[in-house]
């Protein structure tokens, strides 16, 4: 009975399928929201007509529409698990963890032994810091599945974040044993063994990597292991190397920018922020560190520009602020 509280269903999904959700708007402007919203209109019963037109609503950020056809479409068809778990991403991408547990604990009351169900209110809980919860549910996994790499990964966060490294080691491994391509695990034995210190890490990072070499999330975290530990040179061609394979991924340039201040190879940290705004217009930090390598470079008007966009951009950020008054001093 410890979670029978929770198990009731929020005010938003209180409604019952006599009572479905008060109705998006009626038009969008967008065609296929508008599409689905007139098929709602002719089929209003139609659950998964509600939760087709959710899932374009999240794509497109609008989370309490998305919200509100997720609560019809379960009020519709309350045992469809898929809208129940799609309504706890909506909740988790909302910063409302607490609903999407709340939402995922229904699910589980709807199918007891689902795996899945289980991961995703360990990971809900996790978020939350439940560290008990947590490690009950995913015991519940393993129950299910002894050879789940998911539970175990899991399993390592929790205890690493409640401070047992030798357990969370421990899980981590078990995980890459049950699945060698599990690249967070190898991530996440890698920080363990980084923050003791231990050179072992650098083999988890490089294991990382070596499952698929095109990842720059594996490949951004060898490069903050090389620059943590005072390799900038191999840390500035990681985080140039994650670039280049995904120019969005703005932040291997900026961080090599950073690096190369440090190393005061002020026109090569120039060039990388200016990359970063290329690619993303509205990166703020760049626009004052690239600002702010022009200014040790003499270059004012160039700085004083740049201080003044970032400035524009957030009026409170006090870094371009401090950078006029020393051009106006």
């Amino acid at each position: 009975m410890r979670y029978w509280l929770l198990l009731l269903l929020p005010a938003i999904l209180a409604c019952g399928p006599d009572e479905p959700a008060e109705e998006n708007p009626a038009t969008s402007g967008d065609p296929g929201l508008d599409r689905l919203t007139e098929a709602i209109r002719q089929n209003p019963r139609d659950a998964s007509l509600y939760g087709q037109r959710a899932s374009m609503y999240y794509d497109l950020e609008n989370y309490d529409y998305a919200i509100n056809d997720l609560a019809t479409a379960i009020s519709l068809d309350s045992t469809n698990i898929n809208y129940h778990y799609n309504l706890a991403d909506v909740y988790l991408e909302y910063y409302q963890s607490r609903l999407a547990l709340r939402t995922l604990q229904r699910a589980v009351a709807l199918d007891p032994d689902r795996l899945e169900t289980r991961l995703r209110v360990a990971e809900a809980q996790l978020i939350l810091k439940q560290y008990e919860d947590a490690i009950a549910s995913l015991n519940q996994a393993v129950r299910i599945d002894p050879r789940n790499p998911e539970a175990y990964y899991l399993l390592s966060q929790v205890f690493y974040e409640t401070g047992d490294t030798v357990r969370a080691i421990n899980s981590a491994e078990e995980a890459t044993q049950i699945d060698p391509d599990m690249t967070d695990a190898y991530l996440l034995l890698g920080e363990i063994q980084a923050a003791q210190g231990d050179p072992r890490a650098e083999a988890y990072f490089d294991a990382a990597v070596d499952i698929d070499p095109e990842d720059v999330i594996a490949i951004h975290s060898r490069a903050d292991y090389y620059r943590e530990r005072g390799d900038l040179t191999r840390a500035i061609d990681e985080y140039r190397r994650a670039s280049i394979i995904d120019r969005q991924y703005v932040a291997g340039n900026f961080n090599a920018g950073l690096l190369l201040m440090e190393l005061d190879s002020l026109q090569q940290a120039y060039n990388e922020f200016n990359i970063t705004i290329s690619n993303d217009p509205v990166h703020t930090r760049a626009f004052f560190y690239r600002g702010y390598a022009s200014e040790l470079m003499g270059k004012l008007d160039a700085a004083q520009r740049d201080y003044e966009t970032a400035l524009r951009m957030a009026p409170d950020f006090t870094l371009p602020r401090e950078g006029l008054e020393r051009l106006d001093g």
